[in-house]
């Protein structure tokens, strides 16, 4: 199977696949400024929270070089609020401010500007290298719930391209099951507006060589109740700690169409996505993206001028709708909050 490396640090500077020409082109951006990473994350050319975490840390160390000259104190002040404009740019996804917060941290344990400027770069290397290990080993974790015949549904992206890498999460443990040799059929809902799924999973997919079938969003409870679905698999955005979970808008349907036709629906994710700070998923702030995204496509209106339109890009799955977490640290089952602070617990963070 190919290996897709959607974000890269290659002589100092910060490769992205830009996901918004896929799948027709494949363009690499070469990002020498943070300004421009910050800007690639707004506009989701990079995207999928593991990614933008990734992408976020490099754009931080992005920003020390470009700080360098300066003295210690300003350089610290002025990394600071670079830093929280990039961890501005997608507000729901956590893993970017934790990455953002991981790397002032790291920033604040040196003496000079140019200590921190090589600290940083090895830093948001070593942020890049966790998340693609982490990705491996949740997909392992999570290989074995899936059947060995029957239909895996998934949503929006949660492949390779929204993570550091390699793997992913929810597509990663499709990909680990079926190198284990279960045969699955896969189903990919389409997402609207911005089609991650038909222009994302489905390309992921197809590099992969699993038979997959891409359907609208609308399709997915008619194939669930047809008995074609057994089982539901997504990634997350941020987990709160009751085990509620913000995801790519549609997932929260999807979720309530699986409890009511008995198929189990998996979360996929990284412990960077467990946001402990947040009690439940009540909290998590959606981002409220252009309308014209729901208006448009490429350009070409598909809706009549003047009409309203709502482009929340997450909803919130509430935890009881959840049948497990897929972690690095393991599967986790309810409840969720005792399972996630132990799995934290158990993990020492940087």
């Amino acid at each position: 199977m190919r290996d897709i490396q959607p974000v890269r640090w290659q002589d100092g500077h910060l490769l992205l696949l830009d996901q918004t020409l896929l799948p027709h082109r494949e363009v690499v951006l070469e990002i020498t400024d943070h300004r421009q990473a910050a800007e690639a994350i707004r506009q989701m050319r990079v995207r999928g929270a593991p990614a933008i975490g990734v992408a976020g840390a490099y754009a931080v160390a992005l920003a020390a070089r470009a700080l360098q000259s300066r003295q210690w104190d300003g350089f610290l002040a002025e990394l600071e609020r670079e830093a929280a404009a990039i961890g501005s740019t997608r507000p729901t996804a956590v893993n970017l401010r934790w990455a953002v917060d991981r790397m002032l941290r790291r920033a604040l344990q040196c003496a000079s500007s140019a200590e921190a400027c090589h600290a940083l770069e090895e830093e948001a290397c070593r942020i890049h290298q966790e998340d693609v290990e982490a990705c491996r080993a949740l997909s392992a974790h999570g290989a074995s719930l899936l059947p060995s015949e029957g239909g895996v549904l998934t949503h929006c992206n949660a492949g390779a391209l929204a993570t550091g890498g390699y793997y992913g999460t929810a597509l990663g443990v499709v990909r680990a099951a079926w190198e284990m040799g279960k045969r699955f059929h896969a189903f990919c809902t389409e997402t609207r507006p911005f089609l991650q799924g038909a222009r994302l999973t489905a390309w992921e997919l197809v590099q992969m060589g699993i038979p997959a079938t891409l359907v609208v969003d609308s399709a997915a409870g008619s194939l669930m109740r047809k008995g074609e679905v057994q089982c539901v698999i997504v990634g997350a955005d941020r987990i709160a700690a009751n085990g509620d979970v913000a995801n790519k808008i549609g997932t929260y349907s999807l979720a309530v169409l699986a409890r009511e036709n008995a198929v189990p629906f998996y979360v996929a994710a990284p412990t960077s996505t467990v946001d402990l700070s947040l009690p439940s998923g009540e909290e998590i702030p959606i981002e409220e993206r252009p309308a014209e995204e729901v208006t448009r496509w490429a350009s070409v209106p598909t809706a009549p001028a003047g009409i309203g339109a709502r482009n929340p890009a997450f909803d919130v799955t509430p935890h009881r709708y959840v049948t497990a977490i897929i972690t690095e640290r393991g599967v986790l089952c309810p409840p969720y909050e005792a399972a996630l602070r132990g799995a934290l617990a158990d993990h020492v963070r940087a």
